[in-house]
């Protein structure tokens, strides 16, 4: 089958001609879409973002104040709402993360000059002046297009005082709270559309058991009260990782006070112990990372099983609300900050993670990338005045049309990506029908040697955009901020089957037209 595949103009601009190899001996793929059995719909949320106090992610990152010389409005500089606008961001979760576990809501409320100064335990020790607070937050969601997923702090505050911050946030009565949040500048009470009861109540929310954090979520869940008309989520903090049995204890008793349930999965070059560096890494380091990443099928088939056991109804949504790569930080950052580079390798990993939560829309119904800006995954990096923006960023851009869209199931032929002990899928395929009635396809190659020729079922034309680049860890810098960004890709097939001739390490997303 001939087939014209071509990346123009920008193609040559950016400097990201393939290697030889991708131009030889393609592996042969097949894809097969089946268009009549749709999906539940994939949740917008799911390409939600995670802003903790942590590093650069909220002061520099988010917030410059008002009279900062970065252009801003109203204290949130400018590039960063734009670039945010963008890609729309459904949701983001707030203020953390270990940092909402010692955090007190009325340090961030009333005149900012009055407003006390605390230590950041969790991260760096450095001191929080609580300059961006409960107002600051919510008119940034409100600012950018997105909902609030706001954290509450079952660690170490009272149930009481967690029920007067959703008060003070949601009431329109006369209430002292309610009024007192408008003698602060807000009179209109702001939506929340998920409230998390507590964070990693396993670890830093307070080491418990998980029949003690069941408990604890039924009590502090009793008190959180937002208007009915509201429609507010309450979210119980869930599992880290492969503990099953929090899964289980806290769905046996406590899923009837709950509307979802929390995983935390980061995906490590190793482990733990040894995560590896974010670029100038080799190949067995490129398949690793993947190895890990993919985990996350598993992960979300065997949580959801157990929650499928108790909630047949599937009522409890899923709720992978910290996810994402963590490795080394950079050299010469400020410790504690967990401020690292973004590559194409990282771009890829959120390529496989939102396809996994695509083929599971029955119950992964919420995710927050972990984070938005300067931390660990990061969407956009910043440095004073500069910004840049990630190959993820690209990555969530050219996944705009899966927002909303209905899933269709793919079967992939079995060829195979191999390094070292190293057993891959080569090619991951998502498809999805947009809300606007458009077929759109994601094909992404794990290979970083060899192109597949990948021919469907599906027929007509397409186009849309590549992402990919010479090396494995190309990323992009102040001094280079284009290094890594998507092309214009298309494709045309004759014999009536669409095919692609994909790259090595490329990702692409096109539009179908019959």
């Amino acid at each position: 089958m001939k087939l014209l595949t071509r990346m123009i103009g920008a193609a040559a601009a950016l400097s990201l001609a393939l290697p030889a190899a991708a131009q030889q001996s393609p592996v042969a793929v097949t894809v097969n879409v089946d268009t009549s059995r749709p999906g539940p719909v994939i949740e917008r949320d799911i390409y939600g973002q995670f802003a903790e106090h942590l590093g650069r992610g909220i002061y520099e990152g988010v917030w410059v104040g008002e009279k900062s010389k970065i252009p801003n409005t109203n204290g949130y500089r400018n590039d960063v709402v734009a670039a945010l606008k963008k890609i729309r961001v459904p949701s983001v979760r707030w203020p953390g993360g270990c940092f909402a576990d010692e955090y007190d809501w009325r340090d961030g409320i009333g005149p900012r000059d009055k407003r006390p100064v605390r230590v950041n335990t969790h991260w760096g020790g450095v001191t929080e002046d609580n300059a961006f607070g409960t107002h600051e937050f919510l008119n940034f969601v409100e600012l950018i297009g997105a909902e609030a997923y706001v954290a509450g702090n079952m660690g170490s505050m009272d149930p009481l005082e967690m029920g007067r911050w959703v008060e003070y946030m949601t009431s329109d009565s006369q209430s002292s709270l309610a009024n007192e949040r408008r003698k602060n500048g807000r009179d209109k009470p702001w939506k929340i559309k998920y409230f998390g009861v507590g964070n990693e109540s396993w670890g830093c929310g307070g080491n418990m058991r998980p029949e003690y954090s069941a408990d604890l979520h039924k009590r502090y869940q009793t008190f959180v009260k937002a208007p009915r008309e509201m429609g507010m989520k309450k979210i119980a903090t869930g599992a880290n990782v492969d503990d099953y049995r929090f899964t289980e204890v806290l769905m046996d008793r406590a899923r009837r006070q709950m509307d979802g349930l929390s995983l935390h999965h980061y995906t490590f070059t190793t482990s733990w112990e040894e995560k590896g560096k974010a670029t100038g890494f080799a190949e067995p380091q490129w398949a690793s990372v993947f190895k890990n990443a993919l985990r996350m099928e598993e992960l979300v088939s065997k949580h959801s099983a157990i929650m499928d056991k108790y909630d047949p109804e599937k009522r409890v949504g899923l709720f992978v609300d910290e996810w994402g790569t963590w490795y080394e930080q950079e050299p010469g950052s400020t410790p504690g900050f967990l401020y690292q580079q973004n590559s194409l390798r990282d771009a890829h990993v959120a390529a496989l993670t939102l396809n996994i939560f695509h083929r599971h829309t029955d119950r992964v119904k919420q995710a927050a990338i972990a984070q938005m800006v300067n931390v660990l995954q990061a969407m956009i990096l910043t440095d004073k005045e500069k910004m840049v923006l990630t190959p993820t960023y690209h990555l969530f851009d050219m996944y705009v049309p899966f927002q909303g869209a209905t899933p269709y199931p793919a079967t992939v032929s079995k060829a195979r990506y191999t390094s070292g002990g190293i057993d891959l899928p080569m090619v991951d395929v998502s498809a999805a029908r947009a809300t606007d009635g458009g077929l759109w396809l994601s094909l992404t190659n794990l290979d970083p040697n060899r192109a597949a020729r990948v021919t469907t079922n599906l027929s007509g034309s397409a186009s849309g955009r590549l992402l990919t680049a010479q090396a494995m860890d190309a990323h992009n810098t102040f001094d280079n901020p284009n290094a890594v960004r998507p092309v214009p890709y298309s494709a045309t097939s004759t014999g009536g089957k669409l095919a692609f001739d994909l790259p090595a390490k490329a990702i692409a997303v096109v539009k179908v037209t019959p």
